[in-house]
């Protein structure tokens, strides 16, 4: 069953499926929300409500929407590529585009610890030695 996001304020309702959610992001006392479809909205609710809602209405959020520092919550379904070095965070949309979020060396940090977590840590490569 889909479980849906209802944001509503004084004018308008949105009703959201978690799954297609990419990202929020902080600005301020506003929240920007960019669905995997490419559809952007923004709120006048800052981030730390949305995340208050999230915990409300969506039983079990934490495993798919995550807090990533102060300015962003976002989908783990959709990482591709965490750089620490570079301070980027890839995000895949549903027509397979990137998208790119520089978010600070910490709390990427902690992203990647908690998908490590959760998914048993990938083996390091290991160096091929030539026999000759």
């Amino acid at each position: 069953m889909e479980r849906y996001l209802i944001i509503k304020t004084r004018d308008e309702l949105l009703r959201i499926k978690i799954g297609q959610i990419l990202y929020f992001e902080a600005d301020r006392n506003y929240t920007r929300l960019l669905l995997s479809n490419g559809i952007q909205f923004t709120f006048a609710i800052n981030i730390g409500k949305i995340e208050e809602i999230l915990e409300r209405q969506v039983a079990g959020c934490n495993a798919i929407l995550m807090r990533v520092g102060k300015s962003h919550i976002i989908n783990k379904n959709h990482i591709l590529q965490i750089n620490l070095p570079k301070q980027k965070l890839l995000l895949l949309t549903a027509d397979g585009k990137p998208r790119e979020l520089v978010i600070s060396k910490d709390p990427l940090k902690v992203l990647k610890d908690t998908l490590e977590k959760e998914m048993g840590k990938p083996e390091e490569p290991k160096e091929v030695k030539d026999g000759n």
